[in-house]
């Protein structure tokens, strides 16, 4: 059995250094007491007879290496059995509203045993009880699942998709406001999502579950990730909504909202940053399209990507917010035009899925929506002076 840690947790202990959150330099003693208490929180529940439990999230690989995602929370002594279907029962009963996804403290620091195949590796989660680990695998292209296990606890089950290397475009979309309508002031936003709203209740942007489908249907596109700065409490909720909604099956990266080293809360800007850089150095063959709305900082994050990874951005996809959208978001973004950069990506703006799909289509990207799906690789801007080249027949 092989030892691995979680050096590239999104929970992982190490300074911000993009702009974004609130910089305080009492923020460590602030983390300090945040560990405190959910140690407190879990300690107390083992204490009563809880039991570690692992939630498995969606994870993604290539042929050589996965990455696993899931957390440990202190769960309870409930078989499999009856604890799924008292879940069913409250569904039916009376839906399922965000609180819920707290109730469970998350287990700092647990061992797990994640299992690939015939293989198994030790792990330990971070100081949120997030498991991010890239291990060595010898499975299958397409969906598979691990399991990982706790010390002493439940364990819990890990979808992955396994990518081949050999397509060549990738797809990373934002959540709020891109792919489900939030309509609500962004202060209170994350608040209302995460504590309030009944998931049955969120509604889809128009038209993008379609316009997903298409773009991820063609055969040059090897993996979809929804990136948002949401916390991963929320990602069965999340996961539930675009599956019920149709949305394409992927991987959702999430964050931590706690306090860091140097800040009373995570950025959620870095967060992007972060995981855009990283799914660069992972997917080196593959040239993007980066999916946002103008309401939150997906342009000005787009931007960055394309000046300084610029023979990586395939389209930047950019969803308009209506009239009272924008003005509950605190206006709409700007453009930005950072200096010493060329755009070589078309940027392409429209308020649903159908508007979007209508440039798409035009720019050879999609087809019309009467034959089988087509999406284009390489450069379709004139000015460049790259022929569009059709991947998908």
């Amino acid at each position: 059995m092989t030892s691995v840690n979680t050096p590239d947790s999104p929970h992982a202990d190490r300074p911000d250094t993009q702009e974004g959150g609130a910089e305080a330099p009492d923020s460590n003693i602030v983390m300090r007491l945040e560990d405190r208490f959910q140690s407190w929180r879990a300690r107390r529940g083992l204490d009563s007879g809880s039991v570690p439990m692992a939630k498995g999230f969606i994870g993604y690989g290539t042929s050589t290496w996965v990455r696993v995602l899931g957390r440990v929370v202190v769960g309870s002594r409930r078989t499999d059995q009856v604890a799924a279907f008292e879940a069913a029962s409250k569904v039916v009963r009376d839906g399922i509203r965000g609180w819920r996804n707290f109730v469970n403290p998350p287990l700092p620091f647990a061992k797990v045993t994640v299992t690939i195949a015939d293989q198994e590796f030790e792990a330990t989660a971070d100081r949120g009880g997030v498991i991010d680990v890239t291990l060595p695998h010898s499975l299958p292209f397409g969906w598979n699942t691990v399991t990982i296990t706790p010390q002493g606890g439940r364990p819990g089950k890990a979808e992955v998709r396994i990518v081949d290397e050999a397509r060549r475009l990738g797809i990373v979309s934002d959540i709020d406001d891109t792919v489900m309508v939030t309509a609500l002031p962004r202060p209170m936003l994350a608040a209302w999502n995460t504590f309030i709203v009944d998931e049955h209740a969120r509604t889809p942007t128009p038209g993008m579950p379609v316009l997903y489908e298409r773009m991820t249907s063609a055969k040059d596109v090897g993996i979809l990730v929804y990136l948002s700065t949401g916390p991963w409490n929320v990602a069965s909720t999340l996961k539930r909504f675009l599956a019920r909604n149709l949305y394409p099956k992927a991987p959702l990266l999430l964050t931590d909202w706690g306090p860091t080293q140097t800040r009373y809360f995570r950025s959620g800007k870095d967060h992007k940053i972060s995981q855009l850089r990283r799914l660069v150095a992972e997917f080196p063959g593959y040239r993007w399209i980066l999916v946002g709305d103008d309401g939150q900082h997906d342009e000005e994050i787009y931007a960055w990507f394309e000046k300084t990874y610029p023979d990586r951005v395939e389209a930047v996809i950019i969803r308009q917010l209506s009239a009272s959208e924008a003005v509950l978001a605190g206006g709409r973004s700007q453009r930005p035009r950072i200096p010493g950069s060329r755009r070589r990506a078309p940027w392409i703006y429209g308020p649903d899925g159908s508007g979007i799909a209508r440039q798409l289509a035009e720019l050879g990207y999609i087809d019309d929506g009467n034959s089988s799906t087509e999406v284009s690789a390489g450069n379709s801007d004139p000015a460049v002076g790259d022929e569009t080249q059709r991947i998908n027949s």
